[in-house]
């Protein structure tokens, strides 16, 4: 199984960007897709989750801001972040989920970096 993410960088705040993760080995639509985050000296936070179905949930300082998106045809989930600002600066990593059989995978993580 791997999880690889990308589209993480540098931008400044009030920028955009967009995280991919592109999903092999599983039968990916059977799968929760989730986005969470880890800043420095703090633990790793759920950002964003998409269900098998479609259905989305956001953390609360995200909303409005973030959007996550699947295409189960490309085995992808992806996360656009619009109106950055610096306390989304952290590394992001993509999770995929199943409940029965539990399954549970995650990804390498890529760093986003927003500057004021």
């Amino acid at each position: 199984v791997q999880l690889v993410e990308s589209g993480g960088g540098l931008v400044q705040s009030g920028g955009s960007l967009r995280l991919s993760c592109a999903a092999s080995g599983i039968i990916f639509s059977a799968y929760k897709m989730g986005w969470y985050r880890q800043a420095p000296g703090k633990q790793r936070e759920l950002v964003a989750v998409i269900t098998s179905s479609g259905t989305t949930n956001y953390t609360d300082s995200v909303k409005g801001r973030f959007t996550i998106s699947r295409d189960n045809a490309k085995n992808a989930v992806y996360l656009q972040m619009n109106s950055l600002n610096v306390e989304d600066t952290a590394v992001y990593y993509c999770n995929a989920f199943r409940l029965l059989p539990r399954r549970d995978y995650w990804g390498q993580g890529t760093q986003v970096t927003v500057s004021s």
